[in-house]
């Protein structure tokens, strides 16, 4: 699932869908257990997905020192254009990320500067949260990029399935494998487990609070933990979607970026 949430790829992403995306998928012949993951494995990357559209969010930030939450608007594009803008709060409000393809900036109103993010600063947080800047740029989804089945897990639940997904030979993926779990009867995600090549746990998201948004059911919460720092979260919620809407190309531009509306 793409954080494009992949906010998907948590958000998938990692970020659900802090940024959009779509891709057509197609089906290959496999044996009748792994057609059936296949499936699964589909509905999920086309969970959030759409060919345009934009949704108004709340992402809250918990550490041990401190706490924040921002609202933000986001307008994509198909897999390659992302534009999210600062709503609230006061402070940080004009903030914006523009993402074409795999190059990134961000636009601080505070000096008036467009930051143009290079490849050293992707492993960085994104605005704080415990996404980073390369959950935002990267696209990969479950269907294409990863091999899969389901898999066991201790406490299995009655009407869950679980798959595994572990990226193809070849691709940058920093994760060794995740595991979903998956709602049998609608493919709804209920958590996701991400592990590094070494098998440890680094970062666990929940889903909860399905909600409709046009003719599209989902979660609209996610929340993220990241397993290596205590006492961190972020949990992002999704106030309005709108998906297959038309969108202004006017929006991904660094003009744009600079605009405070």
């Amino acid at each position: 699932m793409r954080i494009n949430f992949s906010l998907g790829s948590l958000l998938c992403t990692t970020l659900g869908w802090l940024l959009f995306s779509f891709a057509a998928a197609a089906f290959v012949e496999a044996a009748p257990a792994q057609a059936d993951a296949r499936e699964i494995v589909k509905k999920m990357d086309e969970l959030y997905r759409s060919q345009s559209g934009s949704l108004v969010m709340e992402m809250e930030i918990v550490t041990p020192h401190w706490q924040r939450t921002l609202k933000m608007k986001a307008w994509s594009i198909g897999m390659d254009k992302t534009f999210i803008r600062i709503l609230e709060p006061k402070k940080e409000s004009g903030m914006a990320t523009l993402r074409v393809g795999n190059e990134m900036w961000n636009f601080l109103p505070k000096t008036n500067k467009v930051i143009k993010i290079p490849p050293s600063m992707m492993m960085g947080s994104w605005m704080g949260s415990d996404f980073t800047n390369d959950d935002l740029v990267k696209e990969y989804t479950f269907l294409e990029d990863y091999t899969f089945d389901f898999t066991d897990v201790d406490n299995p639940q009655a009407g869950v399935v679980y798959v595994k997904c572990v990226p193809k030979e070849g691709l940058p993926i920093v994760w060794g494998h995740i595991v979903s779990a998956v709602r049998e009867k609608d493919s709804i995600p209920l958590w996701a487990k991400y592990y590094d090549e070494k098998g440890k746990l680094m970062r666990e998201i929940e889903y909860k609070d399905i909600k409709t948004f046009g003719k599209r059911t989902i979660p609209a919460l996610m929340e993220l933990v990241p397993t290596h720092k205590k006492g961190n979260k972020t949990v992002v919620r999704y106030l309005e979607a709108q998906f297959d809407t038309v969108v202004d190309k006017g929006i991904f531009s660094l003009r744009n970026l600079r605009s405070r509306d």
